[in-house]
């Protein structure tokens, strides 16, 4: 069994997903970090093992896998443009990506409501955010992990935010070309 904490302000199809594969939803707060607040709660009146959704070895290991895709069919790929949130994804692309094709850049990618990563290296230092904007909902989150900072200070080869009107305009691009219709989040790369 599964209990998966998600902020009130997950959209309802991200939610009925999460439930399909049986998981028990709890819906808190308005962000990644109030409803890992609650996810610390139950916690220690469950017993449940925590599994962290983005500063994880395993998690990380397996966002890396991402990366062995692209260079697997892209043989000329130059740069690689990462969303990001808590830099589990970000973490697992560099490191696979600084191994096995070392000049290819990696580039983090972040809305600039919800920049805690770029704000994190500027500070050389985990920063908390004090508000982070919820239309790319998949990367709000105030403070990115410490193994995700770690990794990304060390590999990341630059850090760039995108506006609101950018990050549509990225959906928009993706339709046109693929008429797939991606969450903003999935548009921060192309944005």
């Amino acid at each position: 069994s599964a209990t998966i904490v998600m902020p009130k302000t997950t959209p309802d199809i991200k939610v009925e997903a999460v439930k399909g594969f049986g998981a028990n939803v709890v819906l808190y707060g308005d962000n990644y970090s109030e409803a890992q607040e609650k996810c610390n709660e139950l916690i220690k009146t469950s017993g449940m093992t925590f599994v962290h959704p983005f500063d994880d070895d395993l998690v990380i290991e397996g966002q890396g896998t991402i990366a062995n895709e692209i260079l697997s069919e892209l043989d000329r790929v130059t740069h690689i443009f990462v969303p990001v949130g808590g830099g589990g994804m970000l973490a697992g692309i560099a490191q696979v990506v600084k191994e096995l094709k070392p000049r290819v850049k990696v580039i983090a990618v972040e809305p600039v409501d919800s920049n805690a990563m770029q704000a994190s290296i500027k500070a050389n230092k985990r920063v908390e955010l004090n508000h982070v904007g919820i239309f790319a909902d998949g990367v709000a989150v105030k403070k990115v992990g410490e193994k995700t900072f770690a990794i990304a200070r060390e590999l990341v080869d630059d850090f760039i935010t995108v506006t609101i009107d950018e990050i549509c305009a990225g959906i928009k691009s993706i339709f046109e070309d693929t008429r797939s219709v991606v969450e903003p989040a999935g548009a921060l790369g192309v944005a």
